[in-house]
């Protein structure tokens, strides 16, 4: 901001870009401009925060000062426009009414975990929101979920057919009140109701009281929540926790806690500084930790897994619940297992009515799902994203290039996510899921169309994974556009590892995940590339193995195993899986022979995650898959802590590629298993011994190619142990070393990645320097 240097009654026209709206930005600004002095006004407009201020020069520029250095904690100011205009004589400073722009660039806020203020008011007997659960103000509730249309108005929001009472109205349009123009502002006078709807009967009144007792029973209640519904039960009862599984159909794949507090956290988890800061932190998000020795929370909650994921309660509703209720609750997404979560009344009598034993409902509409975040702490303190939802969407990420067009990348088959583009800016969207039906497939192009609407922005240019297969690039080809650009996967995943750390420069990557359509017609997985955001040049690899029964293999990881047997052992591999007793019938065993000796509906793939899966399986940690990613989550969980031997597998130059040894890998895993060494000493030397040798390949690119630059990316850096050790390694040789730190490693991050990769192939394009990407 240009500051005046002389006394004179100046007036300065400011704009605010960022995340303005929705966080009390206003009041503030209104506060403000009467501690100095000023006269002028304030309003929201689809491109963020207007304001005029008239004053004293020095006021006014003490104004500025401060705009930036005292805004409200939940606010984030990524630009301030400043310039003079003329002095009008006003008299006052005013809240004008909002006013709406054709190009928007105002950042929607995130919902928000309610506030010390608010939850003081709803256990507060002698206060008049005394148990009421949709207490919110300016600091916290609801914002991205209850939001149709921008700017962020209570006119545009699931707010706007409940008119306000005399009470609310006066704090609402009162600046020194913390429900000033606190959209979703309401009491028990003029707000949603809540209702419980059990054996197709409604109840009213104890709506709160008896969903705890019937939790407390043993049974389970289904709840509306922020983003949508929850199943909970008691997360303390095994009976209760393995009939939620079975009604859900959800297999061995780990449940989140909402827990009471932050004391019973404690006494379920061993928690860090760190990981208690996010539990209690504004977006409230589900924070993996490390189980208890001896706590007596149930075994199904997270088999085969050290760790439990916990949450705080983050809404009214969730804390009043906890007065009934027991003081840990298992609360998963309401949802048949792979359908999108529900999150309408309609459709949740339709498909949880026969999952729960009651339904907690409220009528104050929910306009977009959301799903709840999942963060996991890696010592001493950095924080991986696994799931990017709730409180941290609809957040932006500063892009290090100029999109010369609006730009969508609709993402990857699982855990879809896709992302709008625009300037230097990219919105990454919540958490969709796998795109592998048609209710997730409809949800994914609702979901777009409602953050396109918002941005009042009709991206032509898609950008898209490269399988002909997914549903998301079917989607793309089928959307009419100005261009369509494929973009290899694990290319996206590099990209938006540079992206978020506002890197440009040339890296080696390392993309390590489970399967990904490689130019060359394969399934490609344990990758290292040569990549900047436009290009990439496929470097290095894991040696290709077979993938018996294509899809079938990645279902059943003792396929995977048989796989790395044959690889390491030709001829052999029948014999050599005899002792581990992987359990194939003698059809079975038939067919894998045929496939793995002819090739027959066997493709070849370099993918890390069904290497991990085969030593899971080897190991006999995990042989049955319920859920993606199980064997590699598993097999980490199953390492000795304390171990740090390693095998010797080698890095051997093939036609101008380095090739990593996996099944030389694999049969030392195997001979020392066989010779009596324990799964957990085996285990985490296999991890050892892989991260050692992707920094051998590191380092011996490094001295073909000059780069001292790597990012990391793919779901194998999900796992601790081997994120850390990567890390570790490639630092102690000199590298510097980029992570994901705004979207997550996995395939969430692919959108984020697709967008960027199109943005600067067309810079380049438009400079004149030509594409050489591949895949477009």
């Amino acid at each position: 901001m240009h500051m005046e240097t002389n006394g004179k009654v100046v007036r300065r026209r400011l704009r605010v870009q960022g995340v303005v709206q929705g966080v009390g930005f206003r009041p503030f600004v209104y506060r403000l401009a009467h501690e100095h002095g000023l006269a002028g006004w304030v309003r929201n407009t689809s491109q963020g925060v207007e304001i005029e201020v008239e004053g004293p020069a020095p006021a006014v520029n003490a104004f500025g000062r401060a705009l930036t250095t005292e805004a409200p904690p939940l606010a984030r100011l990524d630009s301030v426009d400043s310039g003079p205009v003329p002095v009008t004589g006003e008299g006052e400073f005013r809240i004008l009414a909002s006013q709406a722009a054709e190009d928007v660039e105002a950042m929607i806020p995130a919902d928000v975990a309610t506030c010390a203020a608010c939850a003081g008011e709803i256990f507060d007997p002698a206060d008049r929101r005394h148990g009421y659960p949709f207490t919110n103000c300016t600091d916290c509730g609801p914002r991205f979920t209850i939001i149709a249309a921008v700017p962020y108005d209570r006119r545009f929001t699931t707010m706007r057919g409940f008119r306000m009472c005399p009470q609310c109205q006066a704090e609402y349009d009162d600046p020194r009140d913390r429900r000033f123009h606190a959209e979703p502002n309401a009491c028990p006078v003029c707000g949603p109701r809540l209702w419980l709807e059990e054996d197709g009967e409604r109840r009213e009144d104890g709506v709160l009281a008896r969903a705890g007792e019937l939790l407390a029973a043993g049974l389970v209640v289904a709840v509306k929540g922020i983003g949508g519904f929850h199943l909970a039960c008691d997360a303390r009862q095994e009976a209760a926790v393995q009939l939620l599984r079975a009604r859900k159909g959800r297999g061995d794949k780990p449940l989140a806690v909402m827990v009471r507090d932050l004391a019973e956290a404690r006494g379920l988890a061993v928690l860090e500084g760190p990981q208690e800061a996010l539990l209690a932190s504004p977006a409230a998000p589900i924070v993996l930790a490390r189980k208890r020795p001896g706590s007596d929370l149930a075994p199904g909650v997270a088999p085969g897994n050290r760790d439990v994921g916990l949450m705080l309660p983050y809404s009214p509703l969730h804390r009043l619940l906890f007065n009934s209720s027991p003081p840990a609750l298992v609360m998963t997404s309401g949802n048949v297992s792979e359908e999108p979560l529900a999150y309408t009344i309609a459709g949740a009598r339709e498909k949880l009515t026969r999952l729960a034993d009651a339904l907690v409902l409220h009528n104050r509409d929910i306009q977009v799902p959301c799903d709840d975040s999942v963060l996991r702490v890696l010592p001493p303190g950095e924080t991986i994203i696994l799931r990017r939802a709730r409180g941290l969407v609809p957040h932006t990420i500063s892009l290090p290039v100029e999109c010369p067009a609006d730009i969508l990348g609709v993402g990857g088959e699982q855990k879809n996510t896709f992302c709008l583009a625009w300037g230097r800016t990219a919105l990454l969207s919540q958490h969709i899921g796998d795109l592998d039906t048609v209710e997730t497939y409809d949800y994914f192009g609702t979901a777009i169309a409602h953050l396109e609407g918002l941005s009042r922005r009709t991206h032509r240019v898609i950008a898209h994974d490269l399988h002909p297969g997914y549903l998301s690039t079917r989607y793309a080809r089928d959307r009419e556009g100005d261009r369509h650009i494929g973009v290899q996967h694990h290319h996206a995943h590099i990209a938006a590892c540079l992206a978020e750390n506002g890197s440009t420069e040339r890296c080696l990557g390392l993309a390590l995940d489970g399967t990904g359509y490689g130019t060359d017609g394969t399934i490609w997985g344990g990758e290292i590339l040569l990549a900047d955001l436009a290009d990439f040049q496929r470097v290095g690899h894991l040696a290709p193995v077979r993938l018996p029964g294509g899809e079938a293999a990645v279902r059943d990881p003792r396929r995977m195993a048989a796989a790395y047997l044959h690889a390491a052992y030709g001829g052999r591999w029948a014999e050599m899986a005899a002792p581990l007793g992987l359990g194939f019938t003698p059809l079975e065993a038939q067919v894998l022979e045929r496939q793995l000796a002819s090739g027959w509906n066997s493709p070849l793939t370099s993918s890390a995650g069904r290497l991990f899966d085969a030593v899971a399986a080897a190991l006999d940690i995990c042989r049955r898959r319920s859920y993606e990613g199980q064997p590699a989550v598993e097999l980490e969980m199953a390492a000795a802590e304390d171990e740090g031997g390693f095998y010797r597998a080698s890095v051997q130059e093939q036609e101008g590629r380095w090739v990593l040894d996996g099944p030389g890998l694999f049969r030392q895993v195997l001979d020392e298993y066989l010779a009596g060494v324990s799964r957990a000493v085996v285990a985490a030397r296999f991890h050892e011994s892989l991260a050692r040798l992707l920094g051998s390949a590191c380092e011996h690119l490094r001295q073909r190619h000059g780069l001292n630059l790597v990012a990391l990316s793919g779901g194998v850096f999900q796992n601790a142990r081997m994120a850390l050790r990567v890390k570790e390694l490639l630092r102690e040789a000199g590298f510097e070393v980029l992570t994901h730190t705004q979207s997550p490693p996995n395939d969430g991050c692919v959108a984020l990645g697709q967008a960027v990769v199109a943005a600067a192939r067309l810079g380049r394009e438009a400079k004149g320097e030509g594409n050489k990407g591949k895949g477009e």
